[in-house]
């Protein structure tokens, strides 16, 4: 007979497994006396750790039916030596293999144990802040994972996340009081703010005074914390509160004291700036900071200069140009997770051989993905039984690199990466500024993009190199120091670079004439510099003008990596499919294997991984390839439904990705679907193996919801009709549209004095000799036919030239930027022959018959996924096609129709003509989209009913990907028309 345990036996063993794994923390297993109040509660495993919030595991025996109502009763109460309320509580099942063994530890650890996770949904108002409803995740169904991914979430959870929360706010008001301060100051004394702005390398500007804010107030909190950790360094209050006659020669010193310990990342330039400040506005803005500093520690956060990076996105003003968006911190800990994962070879446990990791972030800004790998590692090693504190020297003296051109950036990261462990010391750290823009020679520099053409560089300076500043008075002075950065040097490259273009000239007037090279208010002769540096340091890379400086970033990535070494971007969803970006996938087909690209279907801000970028994003990972090795072409591409919401959510959706191998499903295989990932019972995304060695055609298997649909568009692009619910394919003539037709001319040719443009753009006229379609209209383009909106007056002396573009007009016009939430069309045929604009680019076909057989099959659901399919999808329901990627277009080979096919082409034109067709979101609701389907599917290419029906349960899963709807919503009346 099987002996079973009691449940008291499994907690403890579980206890007993959980404290190597959390070193830092305290476990305690069915202790009473625990929790304020209810002497007699004895929770089954209580973790506590200083600074941290407490965690609760409640446990059961499968099917555990009470486990869930115990957890959710922790929730809110108070332990008696923490002085926190427990904000997270872990309802555990232990599977019958664990009630059963003689040897529960090694049971646990074999162990596959579901779990979830209760927090609170929200919280009340100050000062009580009590729980106003409870979130599980999931939310339905169980968590599966090993003891180590338990203690992952433990470890995780027990950040006291309405402290931080409520400490951000606190400071955020600290930093607008000193930005108020300095904007008085400068009515007054506008020399001083010059001063603070040149520390900062930034021009004097309300932003500038807002990052001035950031750095003392972050430097005041911080303070509040070490003036407990070392006896000879006074208080904040002690220096500059209500009763001290000079504040500011006060808490110099007092700064200056604490310098002689280090803290350099923090300090240094926050004493400039202070320095620079008259005693007036000394006094009231370390007054008002020490009260801030004061409520700050009131709330009991620890690690308080952690909330300057979570602000800090709040004060950058110049996103225009600099592009410095923040990436979320659940999207860093997502990246940093499936990036940490793929470091091979190591010995976790072995500080030595962590410390011997190279590490690097070229464009770190606030470094939330530096912070994030530092997580990462630092928690892997204290799950094999490491000191964290121990490996923090080496982390910041060693391990860590990061590049930013703005000052304020690096001394937040600097911060942020030291105080992860506020109490250890460290020599010289490896985060620089970098030169941007003029220097005091003459040239001019681009950031950390100068170490694609060498090994070192001199950098504006380095907050964390006490030894470089002392002169020869005694004085301390910021002091330039060579970053050395060699090529094949790292094993991880980590970034998340900006993405503007130099090549966008629509604010030129403004004084901008390169867009990637015009933040700092840099001057016209700057920035046409700048460019041309560019050009010079990107030779041999990936780099494209209008792909921006995101591709260069690659390029250094891959320079600066070891074989072997791994990189890990965040980029815009341009990549994916972009004709600018076509050298960057071949380079991660060629050079790297092992390649992974995560993407949102999902709409608005939640389709991309930083904060406001109003814009697709994808995730790019891969390691790569040594002297010997070939790359095996694939990649595996993971769409998720949505963008982690938290913490939480992100853990466990990397756990998911990094076990749902899309190799399990490939892209060729049919409309079969890919592996799922999943939290509990919510799908949260779906993966995919795809091929990768058709760069210029772009990947456009990604940001899909729904891996069949891709299935069948790549099908559909390689000449075989394969419809969900089909078990094999049926050729079908499909050619890519330059090999069908030509493209007419640019439309810069046309009216662009620059380019020798002959016309000249006017409103048309019904007898217009020069017609045009330039624009869009989508209350105007619902019917296939479409009228010209432009006409084209031909200038003297440019009659020839006229002439030769005007042969280039045709019927055909295919869209350019198709919104497939407002619009309807694909292609637009014009009765007359007409020159193509912006929106609309003509097509010329060898025979005119032609004409008529694109309009139907473009506008046809197959017509419409096929431009879907080789579109880049970057925002909501937008789909954009360049000039250089419509030749690729899959579309029906019309070379391939007989005459008679050809003959009702234009029968079925003629009947569709003046029938209205919805927008392209509705098309499976639409009856003449529908009936559109039936007579290209049965008539003109002779298939069966059966296809067609295939055909309309395609349009439904169509319509259904948030990149076709864009998050509009459907009229209450719209069904499948079949």
């Amino acid at each position: 007979m099987t002996q079973r345990q009691v449940e008291s036996n499994a907690n403890n063993a579980l206890g007993n497994r959980l404290r190597p794994m959390l070193g830092q923390s305290v476990v305690r297993v069915q202790n009473s006396g625990v929790i304020v109040g209810q002497p007699l509660l004895q929770p089954d495993a209580l973790i506590t750790a200083v600074g941290r919030s407490p965690v609760v595991v409640e446990a059961e025996y499968t099917p555990a039916a009470t486990v869930e109502e115990d957890a959710r009763g922790r929730l809110g109460l108070e332990v008696v030596d923490n002085l926190r309320r427990i904000e997270a509580v872990l309802a555990l099942r232990y599977p019958e293999a664990v009630r059963t063994a003689v040897d529960q530890e090694r049971a646990l650890r074999a162990a596959r144990l579901d779990y979830c996770l209760f927090t609170p949904a929200k919280y009340g108002p100050a000062p009580e802040r009590k729980i106003k409803g409870i979130a599980r995740f999931p939310e339905s169904g169980w968590l599966e994972g090993s003891l180590a991914d338990l203690a992952d979430l433990i470890r995780l959870m027990s950040l006291p996340q309405l402290a931080v929360d409520t400490a951000a706010d606190l400071l955020q008001e600290g930093i607008a009081l000193v930005a108020a301060a300095l904007e008085e100051m400068e009515r007054e004394r506008p020399f001083i703010n010059r001063e603070i702005a040149r520390l900062l390398g930034m021009d004097n500007v309300p932003q500038t005074r807002r990052m001035a804010g950031a750095i003392l107030a972050n430097a005041m909190v911080f303070h509040e914390r070490i003036a407990g950790m070392h006896a000879h360094i006074k208080t904040p209050a002690q220096v500059c509160g209500a009763g001290v006659t000079n504040p500011r020669g006060d808490t110099l010193a007092t700064w200056a004291a604490i310098l002689e310990i280090n803290y350099w990342p923090i300090f240094d330039i926050a004493r400039r700036i202070l320095s620079e400040l008259p005693a007036y506005y000394a006094a009231v803005i370390l007054r008002g900071l020490e009260y801030t500093s004061g409520r700050v520690a009131a709330v009991g956060v620890e690690n308080a200069h952690d909330l300057t990076g979570r602000v800090f996105q709040r004060l950058i003003a110049d996103r225009k140009y600099l592009a410095t968006f923040y990436t979320r911190p659940e999207s860093a800990a997502l990246l940093a997770r499936l990036a940490v994962a793929r470091l091979s070879g190591l010995d976790w446990s072995d500080a030595a051989a962590l410390g011997r990791l190279r590490i690097a972030d070229f464009a770190c800004g606030t470094g939330a993905l530096l912070s994030a790998v530092y997580e990462q590692i630092t928690a892997r090693h204290e799950r094999a039984g490491g000191d964290p504190a121990a490996l923090h020297p080496a982390m910041m003296e060693e391990v860590l690199y990061g590049c930013d051109v703005m000052p304020s950036a690096v001394h937040i990261t600097s911060a942020t990466l030291s105080g992860a462990q506020p109490n250890i010391g460290f020599g010289q750290s490896r985060l620089y500024t970098m030169p941007y823009g003029r220097l005091s020679d003459g040239s001019v520099a681009v950031g950390s993009l100068e170490f694609l053409a060498a090994d070192a560089q001199i950098t504006l300076s380095n907050f964390s190199n006490p030894a470089a500043r002392a002169n020869g008075n005694g004085d301390e002075q910021t002091a330039q120091a060579v970053a050395e950065v060699p090529e094949g040097g790292f094993d991880l490259v980590i970034m998340n670079p900006p993405f503007p273009s130099n090549t966008k000239h629509f604010d030129a007037a403004a004084g901008v004439v390169n867009a990637a090279f015009a933040a700092f208010d840099l001057s016209e002769t700057d920035q046409a510099e700048m460019a041309e540096q560019m050009k010079h340091l990107a030779r041999d890379t990936v780099y494209h003008g209008h792909a921006g400086l995101g591709s260069a970033f690659v390029s250094l990535a891959e320079r600066k990596l070891k074989p072997g070494g791994i990189v890990a971007l965040v980029l815009p969803f341009t990549a994916v499919n972009g004709a600018s970006w076509v050298k960057f996938r071949e380079l991660m087909a060629g050079r790297f294997d092992d390649l992974a690209l995560v993407s949102i279907a999902a709409n608005g801000r939640d389709m991309s991984f930083s904060s406001d970028t109003g814009m697709a994003e994808c995730l790019v990972l891969g390691r790569k390839l040594g002297p010997e090795e070939s790359s095996r072409g694939r990649g595996n591409f993971i769409s998720l439904r949505e963008r982690p919401a938290n913490f939480a959510a992100a853990s466990e959706v990397a756990k998911a990705l990094l076990t749902a191998n899309g190799g399990n499903w490939q892209l060729e295989e049919g409309p079969f679907g890919g592996a799922l990932a999943r939290c509990g019972d919510t799908i949260m995304g779906e993966a995919i193996d795809a091929p990768v060695d058709r760069s210029e055609r772009g990947w456009g298997v990604a940001r899909i919801r729904d891996a069949a649909v891709a299935q069948t568009a790549y099908a559909l692009s390689a000449g075989q009709l394969w419809l969900p619910g089909q078990g094999t394919p049926l050729p079908l003539p499909i050619a890519p549209l330059g090999q069908v037709g030509q493209l007419g001319v640019h439309d810069s040719l046309l009216t662009m004095p620059t380019h020798k443009g002959p016309f000249r753009k006017e409103r048309p006229e019904p007898t217009a000799t020069y017609p045009s379609l330039c624009n869009h209209d989508a209350k105007k383009e619902t019917r296939m036919i479409c009228s010209p909106d432009s006409q084209m007056r031909v200038r003297r002396g440019m009659q020839s030239r006229a002439a030769e573009l005007w042969a280039t007009a045709s019927r055909a016009h295919i869209n350019r930027d198709f919104t497939f939430g407002s619009q309807a069309l694909a292609v637009a045929f014009t009765e007359r022959d007409t020159l193509g604009g912006r929106e609309w680019p003509n097509i010329r076909f060898e025979q005119r018959p032609f004409d008529y057989a694109f309009a139907i099959w473009g506008n046809s659901v197959l017509g419409l996924l096929a431009y879907w399919w080789q579109s880049s999808r970057q925002q909501s329901s937008k789909a954009s096609m360049t000039r250089l990627m419509m030749p690729l277009l899959p579309t029906l080979d019309l070379r391939a129709l007989t005459d008679d096919q050809l003959t009702l082409a234009q029968e079925i034109f003629e009947e569709f003509r003046d029938k209205e067709l919805q927008p392209a979101y509705l098309a499976d609701a639409d009856p003449n989209r529908a009936l559109l389907d039936r007579r290209v599917i049965c008539d003109l290419l002779g298939f069966d009913a059966a296809v067609y029906q295939g055909v309309r349960r395609l349009a439904e899963k169509w319509c259904a990907e948030p990149s076709v709807h864009g998050g509009k919503a459907r009229p209450k009346d719209a069904r499948l028309v079949v």
